[in-house]
C-alpha cells in the first residue's frame, strides 16, 4: 500500500544533497521532540476539566473506541485513502499548487500537484483531516443553533476521527511510503511527531484556559534546557575522545 503526490522528478544529486541535509535537521530536531513532548504534558495539566462527566471522558472515550476499532474490526482503507490524498490537495492549494487528477482505491492513491514541499508531502500524517472536518462543522452550526447540549457528542466525534487518524498514521508510516521515503525517516519522523504536538497544543488552546504565551513560556525554557543538556554531554564525549585522536595522530 501507497501514497504520495505526483510532480517533476529532481535530479538524483540534487535528491541526495536534499536528504543529506534533512537528515541532519532531523537529527537536530530530536532534542526538541523531547522539549516539546515535556512542554505538551505541562500544558495538559492546566486544561481545564469538562462541564459534565460525559464531556469530560466523551474525548478519550471515542480516542480508545477509535484504536480499539482499527484492530477488532475490518480497517476502513479506502476512506483513509480519500483522507490522505484530500489533505495533500488541501495543503498543496493553502500552498499555491494546483491541484489536477487524483486517485483514490483501497490499495493506495495519489493526486496530481503543480509543485510540492515537504509539508505538502507529509501532512496527512500529522495533520488530522476527518478531526478538522468535524471541528470545522462543529463551529459552523454553532453560529446557527445552541449546540451546548451536544457537547458530549461534538467530542466524542473528535476523539474518534482523532483516534482514527492516529492509528492509521502509526500503522502507514510503519510500511515503505514515498512521501517519507522522499525527505527521509529522520527528518520526516521528527516533522511528524512536532506537528503532531503543534496541533494537539492548538487545540488546546482553542477550547481551554491554555494561550498561546503561556505555552510559550512553558516551551522555551525546556527546549533552551534540553539543548543545552545535549550541547554539554557532546562536549564532555568530546573531551574524553579528544585524547584518543590526539594519539592517534601522534603515532
Amino acid at each position: 500500500m501507497f501514497f504520495g503526490v505526483s510532480t517533476f522528478i529532481q535530479p538524483a544529486r540534487f535528491s541526495k544533497v536534499k536528504k543529506f541535509l534533512k537528515f541532519i535537521i532531523g537529527l537536530a530536531l530530536l532534542p526538541l521532540c523531547w522539549a516539546f513532548s515535556q512542554a505538551l504534558y505541562s500544558l495538559l495539566k492546566t486544561v481545564p476539566t469538562g462541564t459534565s462527566v460525559w464531556t469530560e471522558w466523551a474525548l478519550p472515550t471515542g480516542f480508545a473506541v477509535s484504536s480499539l476499532g482499527f484492530f477488532l474490526l475490518p480497517r476502513p482503507f479506502r476512506t483513509y485513502v480519500l483522507a490522505h490524498e484530500m489533505t495533500h490537495a488541501a495543503w498543496g492549494l493553502l500552498m499555491g499548487a494546483k491541484v489536477g487528477r487524483m486517485k483514490v482505491g483501497k490499495s493506495g492513491g495519489h493526486v496530481m500537484l503543480s509543485k510540492s514541499n515537504f509539508i505538502i508531502a507529509l501532512a496527512p500524517y500529522f495533520f488530522p483531516f476527518y478531526t478538522g472536518l468535524v471541528i470545522a462543522v462543529w463551529y459552523a452550526a454553532g453560529f446557527f443553533f445552541d449546540l451546548s447540549g451536544y457537547e458530549p457528542w461534538g467530542m466524542a466525534a473528535i476523539g474518534l476521527t482523532w483516534g482514527f487518524h492516529v492509528t492509521f498514521t502509526v500503522y502507514m508510516l510503519s510500511r515503505h511510503q514515498p512521501d517519507v521515503q522522499e525527505n527521509g525517516r529522520l527528518f520526516s519522523y521528527t516533522v511528524i511527531y512536532l506537528a503532531n504536538l503543534f496541533f494537539v497544543a492548538l487545540w488546546m488552546i482553542a477550547i481551554g484556559a491554555p494561550t498561546v504565551h503561556g505555552a510559550w513560556t512553558i516551551l522555551y525554557p525546556e527546549t533552551v534546557a534540553v539543548y543545552r543538556d545535549v550541547w554539554n554531554t557532546a562536549l564532555a564525549a568530546w573531551m574524553h575522545l579528544k585524547p584518543l585522536f590526539a594519539n592517534r595522530t601522534a603515532s
